[in-house]
This record gives structure tokens, C-alpha cells and sequence, in this order.
């Protein structure tokens, strides 16, 4: 029997991109590492240790999927569409099923195939926005997903550039931050170590205290004649207290934001591979909502500013007490 193919909605699509990220955002916190004591800085793992980790992963997961029949694939990754479970979590989402089925299938299935076209520009953006939060482990995974859904993909090249070059940078961080802490560690040693060396310094003998001169005789009184009462004081006025100072106008960098998803990639615009940018201008209310939403520039025109108009219109920021007007650019790129 032959599936029909499902099609997630774009904004079920966009909630399960924004739950994804969410998840993949807490995930990363708690992995970071305590900060080391300030006896010695602790090295950093090996780069080879977390790739053999993460082969092993993969090979336990690309096992488990082949232990499943086709109709057994097929259900899981319908099921996986249906509960938005687009590309994670790893080994169980929708793509890997697909992918798997398309292994194992002896003829190309329709519904599985039309599934993975729709689902390559989320996994995209998904591998972008974890290589902007420096989670790179995440950002290989979606992209070996990429790489055996469409391997002519033109984006896979830029993925794998930013990923190797954002690994780069985050080497020489480490290292210059252990420098650094190897600098701050010495300083200290030397400063103990000049302390203990100081001779004491002994305290300052007291001052002496000279005697108190003698006391003279009192002077005669001579009597004073009578001077007249004095004038009465004037009343002091009430100090007019100063004006209050006036409460700060939000700004928009004050705002805090609650909700703020990105917009989706419209699907025809993902099916032609097209790219461009959407800049809006939006007021925030007084009390967080966000309304008078305004396109100011959009390129090219009439592809991407829907998408925006609609995602912005949900964002939620917390209670300014005054509207405040902001301008934001959304860029697309393949």
C-alpha cells in the first residue's frame, strides 16, 4: 500500500525549529564545564576522543535503523513528521528514518523522498543557528543529514567552512584563556612568595605628650549696661524640595524579549533555492506586544516578507510601560 505524502504545515514546521532550538540551547548549558581551581588549569579535551565518541554514536544509531523493516521505517518516520520531530533527536526523527528507508527500499519512495526535499532547508537553518551557539557536534550531525539527503547541495560547502573555521576559534580561545590563567597563577606564587620574604615593620613609638600650662586667675566682671532685646528671628521659609528626576523612556536595547522566533523559510522559496533579506519596522506596546508592523525594504519583493509579517506579529516582549519602535533585517540564505 502506497503512503501519501505528508507535508508539515510552515508553522508547525517553524514551533518545532523554535522547540528544537531550545532544547539544543538548554542542552548546551548544561554541558559547560564548572570553572577549574586556581591551582592549574585543566586541559581541554582531544579533538580525536569527542570524534570517536561521536562515530561510535552514529554507528550504534545507523545499526539500530537497519535492524527495521521498510514498512517499519516508514511508519516511524510518518509518525516523527506528524509530532514534529523533524531532525532531532538523533536516531529518532523524521529524516533519519527517511534516509534509512531510502537505503534499505529497493525503489525510491515517493512520500519519503518529497519529505526529505521539504525538510533540507529547516535542517539548514537548524545547522547555522548551532554553529552561532557554538554547539559544533550538533551542527556535523544535521550536516552529514544534509550531506545524504542531497549530497550536489551548494550550502553543504559554506556549512562545512563555518564549522571548521568556528572550531578554530574556539581552540584559540581555550588556549589564550589558559594563558592567561597560567599568567594570573604565577603572579599570585610570586606575590606570596615577596610577601613571606618583607621583613615585619615595627610599630610607631607614641608621641610625647607635652604638660598642661597653668590655669590663670579669673578677670573681675565688670557689669555691662543693659543692651536692648533682640529682634525676633526671621521665620525660615520651607525648602522647596528639588523636582523628581523622570523615570527613564524604554529604549530597545532595555527590552527584554519573552518569544522571539525566527521566521521560517517559505518552501517555494526553499524548492528554488533563493535568498534575500526582509528588513520590518515594528512598535513594541506597553505592554509587550508587538504591533504596526511595516516593511521597509525587502529583497527580492513578494517572497519572504509574509513569513516575517506573520512570525513577528508573535513575538512577546516583557512590559516596557511605553511603546517603543524597533528595526530588525531577517536574512534567507541557502
Amino acid at each position: 500500500m502506497s503512503v501519501s505524502p505528508i507535508r508539515p504545515p510552515q508553522a508547525a514546521l517553524a514551533a518545532a525549529l523554535a522547540l528544537a532550538l531550545g532544547l539544543a540551547a538548554c542542552s548546551k548549558g548544561e554541558e559547560q564545564a564548572a570553572p577549574a581551581p586556581a591551582a592549574a588549569p585543566a586541559a581541554p579535551a582531544p579533538a580525536v576522543d569527542e570524534a570517536a565518541q561521536a562515530a561510535s554514536a552514529a554507528q550504534a544509531t545507523a545499526d539500530a535503523l537497519a535492524a527495521l523493516s521498510e514498512a517499519e521505517l516508514r511508519e516511524r518516520g510518518n509518525t516523527a513528521l506528524r509530532e514534529q520531530r523533524l531532525y532531532a533527536p538523533a536516531g529518532d526523527n523524521a529524516m533519519e528514518y527517511y534516509l534509512a528507508l531510502r537505503k534499505k527500499s529497493a525503489k525510491p519512495d515517493v512520500s519519503a523522498e518529497s519529505a526529505l526535499i521539504d525538510l533540507m532547508p529547516y535542517a539548514l537553518i537548524a545547522s547555522e543557528q548551532a554553529i552561532n551557539s557554538g554547539n559544533f557536534a550538533e551542527a556535523e550531525r544535521l550536516l552529514e543529514l544534509m550531506s545524504r539527503t542531497d549530497p550536489e547541495a551548494p550550502s553543504l560547502g559554506r556549512i562545512r567552512e563555518a564549522i571548521d573555521s568556528g572550531r578554530t576559534a574556539q581552540a584559540e580561545r581555550a588556549r589564550l584563556e589558559a594563558e592567561r590563567a597560567e599568567r594570573e597563577r604565577l603572579a599570585a606564587e610570586q606575590r606570596a612568595r615577596e610577601a613571606a620574604a618583607a621583613p615585619a615593620t615595627p610599630a610607631p613609638a607614641p608621641e610625647p605628650v607635652a604638660p598642661a600650662p597653668a590655669t590663670p586667675p579669673p578677670a573681675p566682671t565688670v557689669a555691662q549696661p543693659a543692651s536692648p532685646p533682640p529682634a525676633p528671628a526671621p521665620v525660615a521659609q520651607p525648602a522647596t524640595p528639588p523636582p523628581a528626576a523622570a523615570a527613564p523612556r524604554p529604549t530597545a536595547a532595555s527590552l527584554r524579549p519573552i518569544s522571539t522566533p525566527q521566521p521560517p523559510y517559505p518552501r517555494e522559496a526553499a524548492r528554488s533555492r533563493a535568498s534575500g533579506s526582509v528588513t520590518v519596522q515594528f512598535t513594541v506596546a506597553a505592554d509587550g506586544s508587538v504591533t504596526n508592523i511595516e516593511v521597509l525594504r525587502a529583497r527580492p519583493r513578494g517572497l519572504f516578507e509574509r513569513s516575517v509579517e506573520e512570525t513577528v506579529a508573535t513575538w512577546r516582549f516583557e512590559a516596557p510601560g511605553e511603546p517603543v519602535t524597533l528595526t530588525r533585517t531577517f536574512d534567507f540564505r541557502m
